[in-house]
């Protein structure tokens, strides 16, 4: 099994430190793993995408030109990931701030309300572990188990209080993501 993923959105939205979460699960389970951020020097509020890749193979290299999942966040990077998911793949979006929705008819395309959900959370900073969640239940390529393992080591100790409240927003998204196209 090879996952190739990109997760792009605005800095600020927790896009590097999710891959970085994701990338640590896959450690847990004792896959190879790449994970390589991207991000302009304007960090907060500009844009930001990581590609991470988990494989029970080695990794040959960790650029990648297609991927098999794309996590969406924001409008710029619908438009520039969009047509880079391989047939067959998945897009798992953010409809918030979203005006032009995915349009592709070859790849299964999943809606998570991420910023509402965490808002409703009474906590924003929840929003990508609620969007990890959408994408676990979607894709379940590395147990819930792996992913409290990953928070644990992503985490500065000081924040490890609030694994629990990020494991409740995993499982918000778990429930709440919604199927637009799937093949």
């Amino acid at each position: 099994m090879t996952e190739e993923i990109i997760i792009a959105g605005f800095g600020g939205q927790g896009v590097l430190s999710m891959g970085k979460i994701l990338a640590y699960s896959g450690i847990m389970q004792d896959q190879e793993v790449s994970w390589m951020p991207s991000y302009g020097p304007e960090m907060r509020g500009g844009t930001a995408n990581v590609t991470v890749i988990l494989s029970d193979d080695r990794i040959s290299s960790p650029v990648l030109k297609k991927f098999d999942t794309a996590i969406i966040l924001n409008q710029q990077s619908m438009d520039k990931f969009e047509e880079d998911i391989k047939p067959g793949g998945t897009l798992l979006y953010d409809p918030n701030g979203i005006v032009r929705h995915p349009e592709r008819k070859d790849i299964n395309i999943f809606r998570i309300p991420g910023a509402a959900l965490a808002t409703e959370m009474g906590n924003p900073k929840t929003f990508n572990m609620v969007i990890m969640g959408g994408f676990l239940k979607v894709k379940p390529i590395v147990k819930l188990e792996n992913v409290q393992k990953g928070l644990e080591k992503s985490l500065p100790e000081r924040h490890h209080k609030l694994i629990p409240l990020n494991i409740e927003a995993i499982q918000k998204g778990m429930d709440n993501v919604e199927t637009v196209i799937s093949l």
